[in-house]
């Protein structure tokens, strides 16, 4: 696993510095299997018999521990491998036309980051640790060879790189169509579905991201994001705690975004 860091990388992205080397875990006698692992029906190994999990349990490398702050990989390096957020979660980082850096995905447990990096062999972005995260690091050659060998695998593989198409697309449409209030309203509800899926709270979560971040993901201002946030409040959408929020009308959210006008 190759998680150095270029010059050419470092100058692009002038954010976060890795402060402690992400530490490798040797899990050569790792008691959490992917068999075992309360998230394996959203990562790769959904619906395989016990045979095939035993092989699956092989194909994870190790286990990279981050600290709020550290960077996983960034753009330019070297694409090695896929890595599965066994817990916290990752922003990644993109750099647009213009030089500035953009905040292009939020990711949490289940998901995998890493695969634009497997059409140009090299990764796409910068991916930073939202909070004290665990990933597990599989190499990408060993995945392929796996998924010719079990179809069932090499299935869950394309399921997974069509979501993520499929997210990029609607953050597509989110930038490019929506106004303000439905940029918000889009992202609160996706992240309550996406932490109901995983057998949290719908209705109550903490915002990993800062305002400014998800002003960054959304397009748009740190203070248009404030604003919307204590409008969201005084309509009585949403309660707001510090980075607490707890959906107070879900219907009327969803209304907001449905709503063409």
């Amino acid at each position: 696993m190759n998680l150095a860091v270029t010059p050419a990388a470092r100058n692009a992205y002038p954010g976060p510095a890795v402060h402690a080397r992400p530490l490798v875990l040797d899990i050569s006698n790792r008691r959490t299997t992917c068999s075992a692992c309360g998230l394996r029906d959203l990562c790769l190994s959904d619906g395989l018999d016990a045979e095939a999990l035993i092989h699956v349990d092989e194909l994870v490398a190790s286990r990279t521990r981050l600290h709020k702050g550290d960077t996983l990989f960034r753009a330019g390096d070297r694409f090695t491998s896929l890595y599965a957020i066994r817990s916290g979660s990752c922003k990644t980082i993109s750099l647009t036309v213009d030089g500035h850096s953009q905040v292009a995905g939020y990711h949490m447990s289940g998901e995998i980051i890493g695969v634009e990096g497997i059409g140009s062999d090299h990764y796409g972005c910068q991916a930073v640790a939202l909070e004290d995260t665990e990933v597990c690091v599989m190499p990408f050659e060993r995945l392929e060879a796996f998924g010719r060998k079990h179809l069932r695998f090499q299935h869950n593989v394309h399921r997974l790189l069509s979501l993520e198409i499929g997210r990029q697309h609607r953050v597509m449409l989110l930038l490019g169509t929506m106004l303000a209030e439905r940029r918000l309203a889009v992202f609160l509800l996706d992240l309550a579905d996406r932490y109901r899926d995983r057998g949290y709270s719908s209705c109550e979560y903490v915002l990993r991201m800062t305002r400014e971040e998800i002003g960054s993901y959304l397009g748009l201002k740190l203070e248009t994001v404030s604003r919307l946030f204590s409008k969201f409040q005084r309509d009585g959408l949403v309660q707001v705690q510090g980075r607490t929020i707890k959906l107070l009308d879900r219907i009327s959210l969803r209304r907001l975004v449905e709503n063409s006008d």
